[in-house]
C-alpha cells in the first residue's frame, strides 16, 4: 500500500473541504481552490480528516493513490498558509521593480520585461536583487517562479542571470589565455 496515499490529511480550523465527485474544493483564509482528480479514486471526509482510498492494486490506481493525497494535502496546505519561492538575481546593473502589481525586469536586454501576475500570484520585491513570488495554488507560484527564472537563466561562465534562492549555478572554466 502506498505509505503517502494512505495518510489522512487533517484540516484545520477555518478550512473547509467540499467533495463533489471527482471535484474537490478546499476552502480557507487565502482563498478557494478547486481540483478535478481521477474519477477511481474515493476521497471521504470523516472525523475532520480527509481520507484517499483506491479502488484496486491495479498498477494505475497505485500510482493515482499518492498523487491524489499529495494534490489535496497541497490544496489544504496552500489554503492555510499559502506557497512562497524566492528568486535573486545576480549581474551588474540587473534589477527588478515592482510595478503596480507587475514585475519590471533590467536583465541585460535593450528593453525591460514586464511580467504580470496571474490571478491568484502576487509578487513583493523587497530588494532591487530579490523576487518573491507567493499565493495559495503550490503548481502556479512554481510555474510564474520558472518563467521568471526562464527570463533570464543563470550564465554557466559567469553566474549572471535569475536564479531561484539559494541554487549552485555550477561555473564552467572558459577559454584558456595564452601562455
Amino acid at each position: 500500500m502506498s505509505r503517502i496515499g494512505r495518510r489522512p490529511i487533517p484540516i484545520p480550523t477555518g478550512v473547509e473541504v467540499k467533495i463533489d465527485g471527482p471535484l474537490v474544493s478546499v476552502k480557507g483564509p487565502k482563498g478557494l481552490l478547486e481540483q478535478s482528480l481521477h474519477p477511481a479514486m474515493k476521497i471521504s471526509i470523516s472525523e475532520g480528516t480527509v481520507v484517499v482510498e483506491r479502488p484496486s492494486e491495479e498498477r494505475e490506481h497505485r500510482a493515482l493513490h499518492g498523487l491524489t493525497r499529495s494534490l489535496v494535502a497541497n490544496m489544504v496546505e496552500g489554503v492555510t498558509n499559502g506557497y512562497v519561492k524566492t528568486l535573486e538575481i545576480q549581474g551588474v546593473g540587473y534589477r527588478a521593480a515592482l510595478k503596480g502589481s507587475n514585475i519590471e525586469l533590467a536583465v541585460g536586454y535593450s528593453h525591460p520585461v514586464v511580467v504580470e501576475p496571474p490571478k491568484g500570484i502576487t509578487f513583493e520585491v523587497p530588494q532591487p536583487t530579490r523576487i518573491i513570488v507567493s499565493g495559495a495554488d503550490k503548481q502556479a507560484v512554481g510555474q510564474v517562479a520558472a518563467n521568471i527564472r526562464a527570463v533570464r537563466k543563470p550564465d554557466a561562465y559567469k553566474g549572471k542571470g535569475i536564479r531561484y534562492q539559494g541554487e549552485y549555478v555550477r561555473k564552467k572554466a572558459g577559454k584558456a589565455g595564452k601562455a
